[in-house]
């Protein structure tokens, strides 16, 4: 199950939408969605999870928690959309481009894909590519 919570006025248009993409993108891996849960919020609230947990005292733009079990991809996912907006003027695309990408980018973490070395940031911008591009695949 796939659940959407705000911590800040963004909405999510067409919910319904992204779950069935995020379901695909575990699909295209084999793998199958238990509990997922996206947490939009803003900046603060993200820096405060990011210096409890992660001893991080830095903005992102996501932080991903995985409970996954086997083939069951499970985890929290939560996403600033400040760094959204400001990350989609930067890189010069579409704030629904961005937020494709960094929810991708998420559930790729829950997948197994990392992104510390050089090489795993490449690996991992290919796959959201991959990914986000299944969004614009006809979903049934």
């Amino acid at each position: 199950m796939i659940e959407f919570y705000f911590e800040t006025d963004f909405e999510l248009e067409d919910r319904d939408r992204y779950a069935r993409w995020v379901d695909q993108i575990a699909n295209s891996e084999d793998r199958e969605i238990g509990e997922l849960s996206f947490v939009f919020c803003n900046d603060n609230y993200l820096l405060e999870i990011n210096q409890k947990f992660l001893h991080h005292d830095t903005f992102t733009d996501v932080i991903t928690f995985d409970y996954s079990d086997g083939v069951s991809v499970s985890g929290d996912i939560f996403i600033s959309i400040e760094r959204l907006k400001e990350n989609s003027y930067k890189f010069k695309v579409s704030l629904e481009e961005e937020l494709q990408r960094v929810m991708a980018h998420g559930v790729l973490h829950l997948l197994g894909y990392d992104d510390k070395t050089d090489e795993d940031f490449k690996r991992m911008q290919g796959k959201e590519d991959e990914k986000i591009k299944l969004f614009h695949v006809e979903q049934w």
